[in-house]
């Protein structure tokens, strides 16, 4: 064991370089730079600037690999010593029948290889038992002194290793003991031997061992002792099993005492097993095989599983210790997988590579052409190897290497000395041991001096990379040992025959690749020669290479051109020597051979391995094979004359190919010196440009390097050619005159120093006399313009005409600036003094303020001072009355006309155009005009129009100016639009879709029950059309009454004749309540749109179309407008309210006559006429002319017996006796019918009305909830006792009321004539059942509704109350949003006529539509035909009915 070997100290670094950016774009010249400092050490490190970093190509889910497996302490060479010595003595005992069992000293494994080596160098076993000094021996194994080791170490040897030495040493002695190792006491120090097998040990061919003795055959004389030569004592004789000789056991030395058991051995088999050489060590292939990732998960699985630790925590320093350690222990043997020499081309390499394969993106093609790229780099064009056409793998193409901790790389120099470089792509580091190439012989000596074993078996061990030894040690002899850490984007450079080792820190990848500089060529012939004494195979050909670079000269860079010829030149010496030694030999005979075109292991020389070229001795009898010259004596036995010169060129071939090489080395010299006079005028004639760039080209097209001299050239030509080109601008320039391009005109001291520089070129140049022509006429031009500012005031022509010239010459002046400047003096005044002239146009203010502005930068005088002064002064008035108009135009408070046609006035003795003063005086015009307008207005034969006043307000309040008559016209229209919101209320319904105008005007298409339909649905939608635009009524018409009279007129008889074509159309639609409909296309379509049909539905009494009774307003059987104290009489069912008409037919709230009235005596106080006012007009005069023709008709004497009959007939009900207690009404006796005009008794009252005495008086009961559930549910009770009719109408009487009831239908008026005309033809025909059935059950369904909400009303305003708010009424709240029929009909009532009484001027709400005994009746005349006292009434006010309810909101449109 070596001292301290268990203490690693780490060398000290290799040297580190960090290269700019300029030095890292020339890799091989950087390298060459360094090589110096680096060379020393045998390897170096580079990092590349901070931002070269190359993306990685690999692809890695392809990429797959075997790795290595490597066994630390069998990389080390003295450990790898050690553990053959084990192997050997382990085999040794075995044959002996005995396993070996290494004893323990001091807690450690002896070192049997140390012991053994340690007692030889002391002298041997002899020696050190008669001198005692077994402690020494001790001491030198590194044990402590005392504890009597020494002793032990002796009995030890004697036991295990001194009958090995001995059979060794070629004695006969067997064993000393028969089977030292049988006592069990003896073996508690004995550790078994556990080396596992390796490549070195091979299993035994023996398969089994045992003694026994054999016993002699009947044929004795073939059995005698090898020893003594005799037979006799046969119980003696030992047969061997391997050899079958005999021994007596007496004879041999030691004697045995007795006959072994087992298999035996003799001495002569024993050291023939033991002494077979080993076979060579190298590394096994991994049977698995990995991909990237599996590989990092087991290599850093591995690592932090051995450290105990995570991968990156672990330092390299530990890691490092660990790594010799291991790698210096016999007993733990650690095995790890390393993935090295893995070909680049078959699975890619790590740096961009620029092929067909794939496309590139911009970054990667930067990346794949740098030289810093392992696959460029060995190619360069001053590298040695791109003269090679092979791709040798390894050399000119990467190897990849993935490693992972302790996988270690050994002692190795490169292929032929070459250069090496390494790239770490990603990865823990890699830690890297050099040693320079000075110091190689020594590295290989001490090698071969500690571990002579192995190097006996195998001389070419170091070229193996099998090998390691610890840094230590080799420092210790003496060896200059570095090191380095290579971490992640990093390079290291191993310099030529510099040994370098080193092992991995932890899971990492590599890429690694030679490449040889013109540097290298003598180490390269020196390595060829190395080889040829190791008889090691070439990997190319030394001699061709040279030959190849020699015979393209030109393409070779300079320098390394001159190393080629050194080296052609000492080849070729070589070559003639070897040659002649050849003809002194008597060989003669030649062929020509081409050695490139042969595989390299048929010209390979027999005896020395090496690859031939230049030349070679074969012989004719034995063609396998050839020499080179340096053997040729061992070629074969043949005779002289057999043999013959095989070769690639002849000698005089050879020396015309050095001569190219050295023309082509000197051939810079040559060329400097031409560019060294010319530059220099040295001869003191200047060369032409074509001359000089003559120059600059041969150095091109020979590939000369980029020299001082050659940038110099460069620069002159650079130069030379920019004069060249200035010049020809500047006479061109000249020649375009005014034309050429600005900004390109040079100096008059630029011009000269111009043709200075011109003059100082190394080169003759033509152009000088025209830039010197040019110089001439400029200093004239300056005299001349010196003379002229001289001589001020000059003529503004004159000077211009002088401006012009300067001009046209091309170059600046320093007189032309104050030409300049005089000219745009006298410009500027011309200017002003047209401005101000009184007969010029007027300027703008923008041109007063440029006018100054530019007199700021015009050259100084007292007339520029005064015109500045004057136009100052002129904008600042104009800027003030600007001013002044702009506060008029923007002031809230406007002026009147004759203020701003003040300002105006004044304003126009200033000579200045000013935009607010214009825009003032547009107002005044406008203002004049519609002052005009509003007169011929207010003075014309009628009253203005409304739209006309509008438009005149909204084009007064826009003018910025105070009018008088706006106030007046604002007023009026405010009055006439005050009045049409009084009617609009007044008429439309809440939320309506119509327009004021539309219902006062007559429905025009009602013939059309589609058109009519979808119209109002269109009103609702907000895409109809006016009325007023169906009657023909343009907005001109709009304004003469005369048209609106006569459309109105028109209208009416339209709005006649269509309703009577749509009730026959209507009439022909099926029945919903019929108990069979057949589907047909004249089917009647409900509002909401969709088919009434069954129970619920109602028919127009106007149109006779079918509508839901729940999708419009409904009569109401039960309701009274105002509860009267007195009881009413009995009503029949003819003056129950069952009229019912649609939203398409009743389109307005339909206001009483007075009320309308009062709107008409209102608009003939309105100084302004509306189209509105025009159809109210029209609308009342049509209800009056109405309510005549039906005053008429119901005074005719027909008519006022019908009613006289029906008024006996009130009074008979009136009469009847009233019982104390209600009657049961499903009992109730019929009578028999009356008959009017036959003679008969009418019919009794029970068997036609009610009986009101049977019902509880308002007294008794309030007209509330329960009141009216109850009378819903008597009439329901009485609906089957209904019977009529109670009159018989004549045709003749029947067809003009009709009539009249139709055309009273059409007004959108009230009136109590409507009513009663009703009432009689109600009269003249059978109740309608189903009407009034369906009547009552709508009525139902709403009181159910609307107890709901009230009760949950009485529970807001009770929780209200209980907060202590107050507010509106919430009844209010919740139902004046609504839009169904559903509403509270109370308040809804009570809102419409408070709204009303509001917007009429308190006038009241209309009246409830008049029975036959209300006052209005009695008004109009009715009272003594229906025989009724206006203080009765019935004693059920919740009976009461009612002609028509206003009708609520129309549905909402998602219900049509």
């Amino acid at each position: 064991m070596e001292p301290g070997s268990d203490d690693f100290l780490p060398p000290p670094e290799c040297p580190v370089f960090e290269p700019s950016w300029a030095e890292f774009r020339d890799p091989l010249g950087y390298i060459a730079k360094i090589r110096p400092i680096a060379e020393k050490s045998g390897i170096c490190k580079i990092r590349p600037p901070a931002d070269w970093q190359p993306p990685f190509a690999v692809e890695v889910d392809n990429f797959r690999f075997t790795p290595r497996i490597q066994r630390l302490n069998e990389l080390e060479a003295q450990t790898r010593v050690k553990l053959n010595y084990l192997d050997q003595i382990a085999k040794f005992w075995e044959i002996q029948g005995s396993s070996l069992k290494i004893p323990n000293v001091e807690r450690r494994i002896l070192d049997l290889y140390s012991l053994s080596k340690i007692v030889v160098e002391e002298g041997g076993y002899e020696a050190i038992c008669k001198d005692r000094r077994w402690a020494r021996v001790a001491q030198r194994l590194n044990y402590p002194p005392g504890k009597n080791i020494g002793s032990l170490l002796r009995s030890h040897y004697e036991r295990i290793v001194y009958p090995y030495e001995m059979y060794q040493s070629g004695a006969n002695l067997v064993q000393c003991n028969t089977r030292p190792f049988d006592n069990e006491e003896k073996d508690k120090e004995y550790k078994p031997h556990s080396i596992p097998l390796r490549q070195s040990v091979q299993p035994s061919k023996f398969n089994s061992y045992g003694r026994r003795a054999k016993r002699l055959q009947p044929d004795i004389e073939s059995y005698v002792c090898r020893m003594c030569s005799r037979g006799d004592e046969d119980d003696k004789l030992l047969l061997c099993d391997g050899c079958d000789d005999n021994y007596h056991i007496f004879c041999l030395l030691p004697p045995l005492p007795e006959i072994p058991k087992g298999v035996w051995r003799c001495p002569k088999c024993v050291m023939a097993e033991c002494k077979r050489p080993p076979e060579a060590f190298g590394f096994e292939q991994a049977t698995r095989e990995y991909t990237l990732q599996s590989f990092g998960e087991m290599a850093d699985s591995f690592k932090a599983d051995y450290f105990n630790m995570p991968v990156h925590m672990v330092p390299t320093e530990l890691v490092e210790k660990e790594f010799w350690r291991l790698v210096n222990s016999i007993e733990e043997d650690v095995t790890v997988e390393y993935g090295a020499d893995i070909h680049s081309k078959e699975f890619g390499s790590g740096f961009p590579v620029s092929d067909s394969k794939r496309h590139l993106t911009p970054e990667e093609e930067e990346y794949a052409t740098s030289g810093w790229n392992l696959n460029v780099m060995p190619v360069l064009e001053q590298s040695v190897l791109c003269h090679i056409n092979a791709d040798i793998s390894g050399m000119k193409v990467p190897w990849l290497y993935v490693g992972m901790v302790f996988s270690a790389f050994c002692w190795h120099i490169e292929d032929h000395w070459s250069y090496s470089i390494n790239y770490l792509h990603w990865g823990e580091p890699k830690t890297w041991y050099g040693v320079p190439s000075l110091a190689a012989e020594h590295l290989e000596e001490v090698m071969k001096k500690l571990t002579p074993e192995l190097f006996d078996s195998q001389p070419d061990l170091l070229h193996q990379l099998v090998t390691l030894m610890n840094p230590n040690t080799l420092m210790s002899h003496g060896v200059p040992v570095v090191r380095t850490n290579q971490c992640a984007g990093e390079f290291v450079i191993t310099f030529p025959r510099a040994y370098h080792s080193g092992f991995n820190q932890g899971y990492n990848f590599a890429e690694a690749v030679n490449f040889c500089t013109a540097d290298w060529l003598p180490a390269g012939r020196q390595c060829i020669e190395h080889y040829r004494r190791l008889r090691r195979y070439c990997v190319f050909s030394h001699e061709e290479l040279i030959c190849k670079m020699a015979a393209c000269p030109e393409k070779l860079d300079l320098n390394l051109a001159a190393a080629v010829h050194k080296e052609m030149f000492i080849m070729v010496q070589e070559e003639r020597r070897l040659r002649k030694a050849l003809l002194e030999k008597g060989i003669t005979e030649a062929e020509r051979e081409a050695f490139e075109l042969l595989p390299d292991d048929e010209r390979q020389c027999i005896k020395c391995k090496t690859t031939c070229f230049l030349s070679a001795l074969a012989c004719y009898d034995c063609p396998d094979g050839l020499v080179c010259l340096s053997h040729i004596n061992d070629l074969c036995k043949c005779s002289s004359s057999r043999q013959y010169l095989r070769y690639r060129y002849t000698l005089d071939e050879l020396p015309a190919m050095l001569h190219k090489l050295k023309v082509r080395a000197e051939s810079f010299d040559t060329w400097a010196n031409k560019v060294r006079v010319a530059l220099e005028v040295e001869d003191g004639r200047k060369r032409s440009l074509e001359e000089l760039r003559a120059l600059e080209s041969e150095a091109r097209e020979r590939r000369f390097p980029n020299s001082e001299l050659l940038q110099r050239l460069k620069n002159c030509l650079s130069e030379a050619e920019a004069c060249v080109s200035r010049a020809l601008g500047l006479v061109s320039g000249q020649e375009a005159g005014p034309h050429r391009m600005t900004g390109l005109q040079m100096t008059l001291a630029e011009l000269r120093a111009f043709l200075d520089q011109m003059n100082n070129l190394p080169c003759a140049m033509h152009q000088i006399g025209d830039v010197k022509g040019i110089l001439e006429q400029v200093e004239a031009y300056q005299a001349e313009a010196c003379e002229a500012l001289a001589s001020l005031p000059s003529s503004p022509g004159l000077l211009q005409s002088l401006l012009e010239r300067g001009r046209q010459l091309g170059v600046e002046v320093p007189e032309a600036q104050q030409l300049q400047r005089q000219v745009e003096q006298a410009q500027w005044l011309d200017e002003v003094k047209r401005t101000l002239a009184p007969s010029a146009r007027r300027g703008t203010l923008a041109v007063m303020r440029g006018l100054l502005v530019a007199g700021a930068s015009v050259a100084p005088s007292p007339a520029v001072d005064k015109a500045q002064a004057e136009l100052q002064e002129l904008l600042t008035i104009a800027e003030r009355w600007e001013e002044k108009a702009h506060l008029c135009l923007e002031a809230r408070q406007k002026h009147p006309p004759a203020t701003l046609e003040a300002i105006i006035h004044e304003a126009e003795n200033i000579p200045v155009h000013l935009p607010n003063i214009q825009a003032l005086k547009e107002a005044l015009a406008k203002a004049r005009a519609w002052i005009a307008d509003v007169d011929e207005i207010q003075n014309g034969d009628h009253y203005p129009c409304l739209d006309d006043l509008e438009g005149l307000v909204a084009v007064g309040r826009d003018l910025p100016v105070g009018l008088e008559e706006l106030r007046q016209l604002e007023l009026q229209v405010l009055t006439a639009h005050s009045w049409r919101e009084k009617a609009s209320k007044t008429f439309l319904k809440k939320n309506s879709c119509y327009t004021l105008l539309e219902v006062l005007c007559p429905c025009a298409d009602a013939g059309s029950d589609s058109t009519k339909r979808s119209r109002w649905m269109e009103k609702e939608l907000g895409l109809y059309k006016s009325d007023t635009e169906l009657l023909g009524l343009s907005a001109q018409d709009l304004r003469d009454p005369g048209s609106v009279i006569v459309a109105f007129k028109e209208g009416e008889q339209k709005e006649k004749e269509g309703i009577l074509q749509l009730r026959r159309t209507n009439s022909t639609k099926p029945s919903p309540l019929a108990s069979s409909t057949t589907a047909s296309s004249a089917t009647s379509i409900c509002v909401c749109g969709q088919v009434p049909a069954g129970v619920g539905a109602l028919q127009c009494d106007l149109c006779q179309d079918w509508f839901h009774g729940r999708c419009v307003s409904v009569p109401r059987l039960l309701s009274s407008p105002r509860p009267s104290p007195t009881p009413s009489p009995l009503l029949a069912w003819w003056e129950w309210d069952t009229k019912f008409l649609c939203p398409l037919c009743m389109r307005s709230r339909r206001p009483r006559l007075e009320t309308i009235l009062a709107l008409l005596v209102a608009l003939q106080r309105l100084p302004v006429r509306l189209p509105e006012g025009e159809a109210l007009q029209c609308l009342t005069e049509r209800a009056i002319s109405w309510q005549g023709r039906a005053r008429q008709a119901l005074a005719s004497e027909d008519v006022t017996a019908l009613l006289g009959r029906l008024a006996e007939l009130r009074q008979r009900l009136q009469a009847e006796p009233r019982p104390e207690e209600p009657p049961t009404y499903p009992s109730a006796p019929a009578s028999d019918p009356l008959r009017e005009g036959s003679g008969k008794d009418m019919p009794k009252v029970q068997g036609l009305l009610e009986n009101g005495d049977s019902m509880t008086s308002p007294e008794k009961v309030a007209p509330g909830e329960g009141s009216g559930k109850r009378d819903l549910e008597l009439l329901s009770s009485l609906l089957p006792r209904l019977t009529g009719p109670v009159l018989e109408l004549p045709e003749a009487t029947r067809a003009p009321l009709e009539e009249l009831m139709l055309e009273g239908d059409l007004l959108e008026v009230t009136l109590d004539e409507n009513q009663s005309i009703w009432q009689l033809l109600q009269a003249g025909q059978p109740p309608d059942v189903e009407r009034i059935r369906t009547l009552l059950e709508l009525e139902k369904a709403e009181r159910h509704g609307s107890r709901a909400r009230g009760r949950a009303l009485e529970r807001r305003r009770r929780r209200k109350a209980d907060r202590g708010g107050e507010g509106d009424d919430p009844a209010r709240e919740e139902l004046e949003p609504k839009r169904v029929r559903s509403s509270g009909p109370e308040a809804e009532e009570a809102q419409e006529e408070e709204e009303l009484e509001e917007e009429t001027g308190g006038e009241g709400p209309p009246p409830p539509l008049p029975t036959t005994d209300s006052p209005s009746t009695q008004e109009n005349g009715l009272e003594p035909a229906l025989g009724a006292s206006s203080g009765s009434s019935g004693p059920f006010p919740t009976l009461t009915p009612r002609l028509h309810v206003p009708c609520p909101q129309q549905p909402p449109q998602q219900q049509l």
